[in-house]
């Protein structure tokens, strides 16, 4: 019979070769790459603050590439292997790629973002007056929690095309100068009946109004003065009307800037973080492919927070013409080029929670500081709106993973009934393409101020930048 000491050691040599084990980022990474996690944060943090819509979000990514010597994209141009492109949809979705210099039949290596957020949009008829507050009236974007948004500092972003076709880019609220918007809650005293409602019905849509003024022009209290004074300013401001609101594009964002989060400023505190906590490691991912082997692409897509729908949308074809025209252009066959072509729909999942566990399954669930998150189903219930990638794509994956040194987890949004949610992985695998989901763990998603890890967002980087290299 063995000896109680060799069991022992027999079983923590198994253990180690048999059993799965987390990782946790400081406990594995060395101190340059910890070092290097805290730096990459710094711009990621100013990407955050510069674009707090997918317009702005595009205006950055277009920037940061122009840099790098990436050149606009025109369907039926001409392309040669190493040149780099970047491709603007209608200033609201962004695809940008590098030309490989094998066979373009041998498939594109692509990453799916979004860079549009829940947030607050304005309606088209918005100003009012009510009892001598001056008030924007909104429709909310995407899945919010309503409560949220009240009693805190809002700015106004977005663009307003006027019937000239000028366009006007608008941003209120974000200098320390500036003024802000504010919707307004019910003191406790007085909330009684409200605080018998759920959560979700104590503040409803139509109560999301936003406070834009009160002093009525020229001092006097006359009906819709406060309104009037509020257009003057506008009108001096930007030189727009109130029919111009019937172009307009304007959304209420949190005021709030990106800050460190802790005493030891391991973790970020920004509006935005979903989807942009992927779309810019795919940014700088890409940027770092000098001449890759396949051809490399970032797509970073709008709408998805409603269904990916519209022409900026992931549903849009845009996408797979671009791929189309690149495979007409370099003498390939698109559909050889899709059928060999791999995606990671990279995409945020929600971090386990301390504070409210009972929806999740620690099993199954990511967790902070474990690295990205490679999610290979989502939808609701019974896998219900998923892409639920192939075992042999999850095995690549892991391969070009562990390979690269990259810390990753896997993980579930939450217990089997408790809801669930969707990416868009799915419109990505319609189109004939092996793709996953990766990306960061993030606490408060949807709220006006979520919170991510710093040595998280960069795996993520370090991820892409390895899948983009395989």
């Amino acid at each position: 019979m063995m000896e109680k000491t060799e069991i022992k050691k027999e079983m923590e040599t198994l253990k180690k070769e048999l059993l799965a084990t987390k990782k946790n980022t400081y406990a594995t990474l060395g101190a340059d790459e910890l070092e290097a996690s805290y730096d990459y944060a710094k711009g990621y943090m100013s990407f955050l603050d510069a674009g707090k819509t997918e317009r702005e979000c595009v205006y950055s990514a277009q920037k940061m590439l122009e840099k790098e010597g990436f050149k606009p994209y025109t369907f039926g141009m001409k392309v040669s292997a190493g040149e780099k492109y970047y491709y603007n949809n209608r200033a609201k979705s962004f695809v940008a790629f590098v030309v490989g210099s094998e066979s373009l039949e041998n498939g594109v290596y692509f990453t799916a973002s979004h860079i549009d957020s829940p947030r607050v949009d304005l309606k088209q008829h918005p100003l009012y007056e009510n009892e001598g507050i001056g008030y924007l009236k909104t429709h909310y974007y995407g899945g919010i929690k309503k409560y949220q948004w009240t009693a805190i500092p809002l700015a106004l972003h977005g663009a307003v095309t006027k019937k000239n076709g000028e366009t006007i880019d608008v941003v209120i609220g974000e200098d320390e100068n500036d003024p802000i918007f504010y919707i307004s809650d019910l003191l406790p005293h007085l909330a009684g009946d409200q605080m018998k409602k759920s959560l979700g019905d104590g503040i409803s849509g139509e109560q999301l109004n936003l406070i834009a003024g009160s002093r009525p022009f020229g001092d006097l209290a006359e009906k819709d003065a406060v309104k009037l004074n509020v257009m003057k300013l506008l009108n001096e401001k930007y030189g727009i009307i109130e029919e111009d609101f019937l172009s307009a594009e304007l959304s209420a964002v949190p005021a709030f800037k990106s800050r460190d989060v802790g005493l030891d400023r391991s973790l970020i505190a920004s509006y935005g973080h979903d989807d942009r906590v992927c779309a810019y490691p795919s940014l700088t991912a890409l940027i770092e492919m000098e001449a890759p082997k396949h051809t490399v692409m970032a797509v970073l897509a709008d709408k998805e927070e409603i269904g990916s729908e519209g022409n900026t949308g992931m549903q849009s074809q845009v996408y797979f013409d671009i791929i189309a025209d690149l495979a007409k252009a370099l003498g390939a066959s698109d559909i050889v080029v899709r059928a060999n072509s791999k995606c990671l729909s990279s995409d945020v999942n929600a971090a386990f929670d301390p504070n409210f566990p009972e929806p999740m399954e620690r099993n199954n669930c990511c967790y902070i500081n474990n690295g990205v998150v490679i999610t290979k189903y989502t939808g609701a219930r019974g896998k219900s709106g998923s892409n639920d990638a192939s075992a042999e794509f999850c095995g690549y994956v892991r391969r070009v993973l562990d390979e690269a040194g990259v810390i990753w987890q896997t993980g579930e949004l939450g217990k089997v009934d408790a809801g669930g949610g969707g990416t868009v992985a799915k419109y990505i695998a319609s189109k004939n393409v092996d793709v996953i989901d990766l990306g960061v763990p993030v606490l408060s998603m949807h709220s006006p101020y979520e919170v991510v890890s710093k040595t998280d967002v960069y795996m993520t980087h370090k991820a892409i930048k390895a899948f983009f290299e395989a």
